[in-house]
């Protein structure tokens, strides 16, 4: 496999605005190489197969929906409460709505892998640690609330964002901000 690195991120990029745009079904190596502007078989060059390139999307995912150092830096000089969460949430909808193909890939990996179990295998492990890390860091900043408080906000926020990004006439966008404070209070 070809090793250039610059490319093969090009190129998993490529396949994640694939993946959102046409779902799993559409993406090919002809699509991501034409997504990517780059020669005809330059994909193939860099992945083994179909399901290299899935599960290569999914970990890059990961890196791509991840804060700014810097944004995040400022939002963490606020005292450690509630008020810090809710703005933590609020900068994840952000992100995610900033980055709407990444989010929408994701749910078309997450999608994929319950036909592929090899897929399910290395996303549920990307997702577990994931997961972990927040409720790690969460814990280490002394932030309110404990394991079951960062679970219950990954998963009312989870909820919220599939809202927001997949049908967003439901929830007013003016409402989100009010909705995060309460889910942050109640939780």
């Amino acid at each position: 496999m070809v090793r250039n690195q610059a490319r093969r991120t090009a190129l998993v990029d490529a396949a994640i605005e694939v993946l959102a745009r046409e779902g799993a079904r559409g993406l090919t190596f002809r699509a991501v190489d034409a997504e990517a502007a780059v020669p005809a078989g330059t994909a193939s060059n860099y992945f083994a197969n179909r399901d290299d390139l899935l599960r290569q999307a999914g970990e890059h995912l990961h890196v791509r929906l991840q804060p700014d150092p810097d944004r995040l830096a400022v939002i963490l000089r606020a005292d450690r409460d509630k008020a810090l969460v809710t703005e933590l949430m609020k900068d994840i909808l952000a992100r995610l709505a900033h980055d709407r193909a990444g989010y929408l890939a994701l749910l078309e990996l997450r999608l994929e892998a319950t036909r592929r179990p090899e897929l399910r295998a290395a996303l549920t492990a990307t997702i577990t640690r994931n997961l972990e890390e927040n409720v790690r860091y969460h814990v280490d900043l002394g932030l309110p609330g404990d394991r079951t408080t960062v679970v219950g906000l990954y998963l009312a926020m989870t909820g919220l964002v599939v809202e927001h990004l997949t049908l967003p006439d439901v929830l007013p966008p003016d409402t989100l901000d009010d909705l995060i404070t309460a889910l942050v209070d109640r939780l």
